[in-house]
């Protein structure tokens, strides 16, 4: 006996398959629901905390870039999309704010 299809049916239909038409409805919805929930919807949830994230970088704070480089923000461009990293007292980088992985407690340069 299998678990989808009972006896009586995988019988009387030794030629194909017929109906499941309804069936075929239900497994569909049922995997946009499992693509929704698994995929889609976790996804655009990091997505939109990325842009909150990088609406808020404001001078001062202690960045880590998606390149794996920390650094205080020294300037904020707000028309262009870039912001200037201090990385020690004398070297300063420009990167995109989409570059800007995590935004790191204060202290964090010092103790590293």
């Amino acid at each position: 006996m299998s678990l989808f299809i009972s006896d009586a049916h995988a019988q009387a239909a030794p030629g194909g398959a017929a109906g499941g038409g309804f069936e075929m409805l239900i497994m569909l919805g049922v995997f946009g629901l499992i693509f929704y929930f698994m995929l889609y919807r976790p996804q655009a949830k990091r997505v939109k905390e990325h842009k909150n994230l990088v609406s808020a970088l404001s001078k001062g704070d202690e960045v880590l870039t998606q390149g794996g480089m920390v650094g205080k923000i020294a300037k904020v461009s707000e028309e262009k999309d870039f912001v200037e990293l201090s990385l020690n007292d004398s070297t300063n980088i420009v990167v995109q704010k989409s570059a800007i992985s995590a935004v790191l407690p204060k202290g964090t340069m010092k103790a590293i």
